[in-house]
């Protein structure tokens, strides 16, 4: 009669085994910006409130302008007249009365006025601050009666539906990110995980921390994912389809060699067969083999560590 360690036994997978590197990134917005007017100027109008969605082109602040407007009304008066002028000079050139001088003044007099008159409109466009793009007024600096200048910003507006993520990735690893390198992407202040590519690499290596820039683009349309929120990045480095197996099974002998126990059935016996591996990657408590196994094996799983080779042992299903 025969005592037999009782075992349970696992299979080997075969399947697409990937390893990652794992480092922490931020999140930026191409569209994060502080709007600064063109020209200073006391606000007079603030159309808009903290938290308001707004369209592009939309009017959000308005500065004095009364200057500007009464020297428009004076240049309109002035080219009505010599508009007025210019067509009385025309008429009678054209029948070949009066100088050329005179009707050469009189169209350069209209034609000034005409671009002294565009200049001022434009001067009064800056006195307004535009949304370059739409998005949320995120913050609204200046009160009504405060002076503002072009040093001084005035509203921060945001448009977070495209996000990205900006993170240095050591020169190590540069023969394996590359543009479309998979990506998982863990933001744990809010307890959400995206899977994305790389978008873009840097080109410079940065001489303090040896580092590249890497960066993410991902879609952001409920707005959850804020700028300069950490995340944590899993970018894959090795990826190859193969035999998969825990690595807690794995043991090493005097030698340092690694091994598995696998069970080989004889005779209606279960015997247990002692086999080295050579293992290529490690990740998750799981590792890829590349020589050792087959993909028909059956690995001991509880109990591999008491048994030994050449043990006969029952199989606890």
């Amino acid at each position: 009669t025969r005592k037999l360690h009782v075992v349970t036994v696992l299979p080997v997978k075969n399947e697409v085994f990937k390893h990652y590197i794992e480092i922490q990134g931020v999140v930026q917005a191409d569209k994060n910006i502080e709007i600064r007017p063109e020209m200073g100027g006391t606000v007079t109008a603030i159309y808009v409130k903290e938290g308001q969605k707004v369209a592009a082109g939309q009017t959000l602040i308005q500065l004095d302008d009364s200057a500007i407007k009464n020297s428009i009304a004076e240049l309109t008066t002035q080219l009505n007249l010599a508009k007025t002028t210019f067509d009385r000079q025309k008429r009678l050139w054209d029948q070949k009365i009066g100088s050329e001088m005179q009707f050469l003044q009189a169209k350069a007099q209209k034609e000034g006025l005409e671009n002294s008159l565009a200049s001022l409109k434009t001067q009064a466009k800056k006195m307004k601050v535009i949304a370059p793009f739409s998005g949320i007024v995120d913050e609204v600096f200046p009160r009504i009666g405060e002076l503002t200048s072009p040093q001084t910003p005035t509203v921060r507006l945001l448009n977070l539906d495209n996000v990205y993520i900006e993170a240095d990735v050591t020169e190590t690893y540069l023969p394996v990110v590359k543009i479309g390198t998979e990506t998982i992407l863990n933001f744990p202040s809010i307890g959400k995980e995206v899977e994305s590519k790389i978008s873009q690499i840097g080109n410079y290596i940065n001489p303090d921390n040896r580092s590249f820039k890497a960066r993410i683009n991902i879609p952001n349309k409920d707005n959850t994912i804020k700028p300069n929120l950490l995340a944590d990045l899993k970018i894959v480095d090795f990826k190859q389809e193969g035999l998969v197996i825990p690595s807690t099974l794995v043991q090493k002998d005097q030698k340092g060699n690694d091994y598995v126990f696998t069970l080989k059935t004889e005779n209606n016996e279960n015997v247990v067969i002692k086999k080295l591996i050579t293992i290529s990657k490690e990740y998750n408590n799981e590792v890829f083999i590349t020589e050792g196994l087959e993909a028909t094996d059956t690995l001991i799983d509880k109990g591999a560590r008491i048994v030994k080779a050449g043990d006969f042992v029952k199989i606890n299903k």
